[in-house]
């Protein structure tokens, strides 16, 4: 069955974090971190309709404001994820510039810290000049946003700071079987957009016009083939302790993708220690341990540009495969 995500990072094993990931057949995607963003084109940008921040070191949050200018004119809310102290920064930012021309702007961005007990949302609109707006705390076990066609989900992890690490998964993948559309006549069209919207919020009463002929939606299920859903996981700066590995475990288990970085070498593990990364042997082994199907290794350090297979092979050994 045809996957629901492509997924891919912005700037290679290297350069600044930034997971994509687009939503086949609709018009969004997700950004996982906001590194430097100028790769992304204004179209795919104006698609982005949340980002997920695991925490605002400049090179995982430097993309900001190129994210803040393409949203100002857009009608649809721009939503942030991030752990204690998100909007702190938001804020910050967006204090740095003066806004006394903007007032008529549809901007509005929402920004949502989790704690890991609880999601606390702030609010800026462009009509106000991006005053902040607070709105109530909300109790989460890690749940950051759930949708009729996924969900997003995060564990607080230890990088000197809170630093979050999300996995993404559908609940059911979702594909239309062609040979039974042909062989009942039925004829592709927005219908079929509808009828998906409908199977994935369980709501299968009424009926759907198709053509000019009216079809009870219950009907038309024989078309809709339903497979296991798709699970990407995405993880970066994570200090080397049996509490982070076990949290990262359970967030990544039987992740089809694993996006996980591996700053270090493991000869310089102790330096991976004081820095709160991971090295190429603890990204293996959590790996492993979680059962992913595809490990990405990701966020080499700068020292060891020319060793890119060097890095790989220490990883290979411990994951026990080879790798994307």
């Amino acid at each position: 069955m045809k996957p629901a995500f492509h997924h891919k990072l912005l700037n290679g094993r290297y350069g600044d974090p930034c997971l994509v990931v687009r939503i086949i057949r609709e018009r969004r995607a997700l950004l996982f971190d906001l590194g430097d963003i100028h790769a992304l084109s204004p179209a795919v940008l104006s698609r982005v309709t949340d980002v997920f921040v695991s925490h605002t070191h400049i090179d995982h949050f430097i993309g900001f404001d190129a994210m803040l200018r393409a949203t100002l004119r857009r009608s649809a809310p721009l939503t942030l994820y991030g752990p204690s102290g998100i909007t702190r920064n938001v804020e910050g930012r967006l204090r740095g510039y003066a806004w006394n021309l903007i007032r008529e702007y549809p901007a509005e961005i929402v920004v949502v810290e989790y704690s890991g007990r609880s999601l606390r949302r702030a609010v800026f609109r462009a009509e106000s000049g991006f005053a902040k707006q607070t709105l109530p705390r909300t109790a989460s076990d890690g749940l950051l946003l759930e949708d009729p066609a996924f969900t997003v989900r995060a564990a607080v992890l230890d990088h000197g700071i809170p630093c979050l690490a999300f996995s993404l998964e559908e609940p059911f993948r979702m594909n239309i079987d062609k040979d039974r559309l042909l062989r009942r006549n039925l004829t592709v069209g927005p219908w079929l957009t509808v009828l998906k919207r409908k199977v994935r919020e369980g709501s299968i009463a009424g009926y759907l016009i198709v053509g000019r002929k009216r079809y009870a939606l219950r009907d038309l299920l024989d078309i809709v083939r339903l497979g296991r859903g798709q699970k990407i996981c995405y993880a970066t700066d994570i200090g080397i302790n049996r509490k982070n590995a076990g949290k990262l475990i359970a967030l990544a288990k039987n992740a089809d993708s694993f996006y996980c970085e591996a700053y270090f070498m493991e000869e310089d593990r102790r330096l991976a220690a004081g820095r709160y990364h991971l090295t190429t042997g603890e990204c293996g082994r959590i790996a492993r341990s979680a059962g992913v199907g595809k490990l990405y290794p990701m966020h080499f350090s700068p020292r060891y540009h020319g060793s890119e297979a060097e890095l790989i092979k220490e990883v290979e050994e411990e994951f026990g495969g080879r790798i994307s």
